[in-house]
């Protein structure tokens, strides 16, 4: 074979080896823990499984990237004195939330999850006893989980919990996905978040924001925790600051109208 129909060749066949992997990526669902890869500023960021294949099972990570829309999530598992002045923060710039709580917090805290609902917030499951859902084989054992906060917080508010199921720790597998569909739930992700749960080395304001603003992208599921001091401290600033870059805020079942 001459020199140049090896080259020819060889090309074919590392063109053909990368859309198999490209098709293979967008149809597979990996075990383990969400991630992303950010590649351009403004940018929606490639997550760990595809969008398109996580909408099979009715879970998502980002919106519609052509529309300038933010959908604001807290993660809780546990009371850290910072939620009432983040509920107050989101009162007064008229911006909806979701909260995904463990079993734990609503038992210490069922006034503020009384506020969050009042307010017109989500409340979401983050399971009773925020395990390692990846890992539990058992359908019976993963629907527990979900299960127990939802009659937990039935019993605190009087109504029912809204199905929308975030994995604690962000573990999680395909069998994972197809349970909480079949329980009725919609899995949410996210595309921006930032490391904000140590709270033995809370980031600064001007970490925060180095983080958060330049990967803030249209359709972005921004994850914040509510224990952290620094979001209480910069989140009235961080909503005007996106105010002023000319995004709105929506609730996550828009995600999945």
């Amino acid at each position: 074979m001459r020199k140049k129909d090896m080259i020819i060749l060889f090309g074919a066949i590392g063109a053909a080896l990368l859309l198999a992997l490209t098709q293979f990526w967008h149809s597979a669902v990996p075990t383990g823990a969400w991630g992303l890869s950010f590649r351009q500023p403004g940018q929606t960021p490639i997550g760990t499984a595809a969008s398109d294949t996580l909408k099979k099972y009715d879970a998502v990570y980002a919106g519609d990237p052509k529309e300038k829309v933010l959908y604001l999530t807290f993660d809780a598992g546990y009371e850290n004195g910072c939620t009432e002045k983040i509920l107050d923060i989101l009162k007064k710039h008229q911006v909806p939330a979701a909260f995904f709580l463990v079993g734990n917090y609503i038992e210490k805290n069922g006034d503020l999850v009384r506020r969050m609902v009042e307010e017109g917030h989500i409340v979401g499951n983050h399971t009773m006893h925020h395990p390692d859902m990846s890992k539990l084989s058992d359908p019976d054992a993963f629907a527990k989980e979900l299960q127990e906060l939802e009659a937990l917080f039935q019993t605190t508010t009087g109504k029912e919990l809204p199905k929308f199921y975030r994995p604690p720790q962000g573990l999680y597998s395909e069998e994972n996905l197809k349970a909480a569909q079949k329980l009725g739930y919609k899995t949410v992700f996210w595309s921006l978040a930032y490391v904000d749960w140590n709270n033995n080395n809370q980031p600064t304001k001007d970490h925060a924001f180095s983080k958060l603003l330049p990967r803030t992208h249209n359709g972005a599921v921004v994850l914040l925790h509510s224990t952290s001091q620094t979001n209480a401290e910069i989140l009235d600033e961080l909503l005007t600051k996106w105010k002023a870059e000319g995004y709105t805020f929506q609730s996550i079942d828009r995600l999945f109208s």
